[in-house]
């Protein structure tokens, strides 16, 4: 337990440092529209979160495993690559969050950009230390890939478009699955949320009017999305068949796609501070929709409401 907490102090100390690096090169030179008390702010409240965030993850996750010497873990087939899309998500998110921090701070369009994309993909390097250390687990090449292109993919967007056309999104749902391996799928909602994959759901969210010309009338907040999960594994590369002494059920793992229309909350105009707060608090969460899915076992599923 104390290597554990030592290794994630070093870990936060490291981040920490850096944090304050990048504050002295984002206010050297300066800008006539930067707000250096407001960047401070940022730069520094976020840290805070971000260490708590890390100790939430930490006690939820990784108290309970055995710590060992660094090492690498190939991962890359593992839960038929819906973590590896979770992985690309996160980064995407940290990075967006980053961006309009940075932004909110007066740091011009570029920087921000540039900067919380490194902020997204640091923060997801932090996590894969971490794992790195793991004897379960270990640092994934697979990940740090996924990590890359989800940060790399805000950013591009927002560097030569100015805004995102397209968006990373999630969605979960409770299963059944669980209840067969709670030690590895989550012992409580909580857990479950981060570890059964078989209740996740990844989305590229691409927004309509964006491609359309100026003067059309479509509905801005409008989007098409196209999603990815699986289902039926109660294990990270094969399903076993048997844990702790009880029989399991044999579950086909298989691949889910999905197709629907989503809401793009951020293009929605409204006068109230709130409710903008409020839109891109849960703008990275898929809204509920009829949706088309498609999969090997049963072909076509028409779902009424699908989150």
């Amino acid at each position: 337990m104390v290597k554990n907490l030592s290794i994630l102090f070093l870990i936060l100390v490291l981040f920490l440092s850096s944090i304050t690096r990048l504050s002295s090169q984002i206010l050297e030179p300066s800008s006539d529209t930067l707000n250096k008390k407001r960047l401070n702010t940022v730069l520094y409240t976020g840290a805070g979160l971000y260490a708590a965030t890390l100790g939430v993850l930490y006690f939820a996750w990784y108290q309970d495993n055995e710590m060992s010497n660094f090492h690498w873990y190939n991962d890359s087939k593992g839960w038929l690559q819906v973590d590896k899309f979770g992985h690309a998500t996160t980064a995407y998110i940290i990075t967006n969050y980053a961006y309009w921090s940075l932004d909110w701070a007066g740091v011009d369009n570029n920087k921000a950009a540039i900067y919380g994309g490194l902020i997204g993909w640091g923060s997801m390097t932090v996590i894969e230390i971490l794992d790195s250390f793991s004897e379960e687990w270990g640092a994934s090449p697979s990940d740090l890939v996924a990590n890359t292109i989800g940060s790399a993919f805000f950013t591009g967007q927002q560097l030569l478009w100015k805004e995102q056309r397209f968006s990373l999104k999630f969605s979960y749902h409770p299963t059944d699955y669980a209840q067969y391996r709670p030690d590895l799928l989550g012992e409580n909602e909580l857990q479950r949320s981060l570890k059964d994959y078989n209740g996740q759901t990844y989305w590229l969210s691409m927004n309509i009017k964006s491609f359309l010309r100026e003067e059309s009338k479509f509905p801005p907040w409008l989007n098409v999305a196209f999603g990815y999960g699986a289902k039926g594994m109660l294990g990270t590369f094969s399903n076993p068949q048997e844990w702790n002494g009880n029989e399991l059920p044999y579950e086909k793992r298989t691949r889910q796609y999905y197709m629907t229309m989503d809401i793009d909350w951020t293009r929605i105009e409204t006068n109230s501070a709130l409710l903008r707060l409020v839109f891109k608090a849960f703008s990275f969460v898929k809204a509920p929709m009829p949706t088309l899915e498609y999969n090997n076992e049963n072909g076509l599923i028409f779902h009424w409401l699908y989150f």
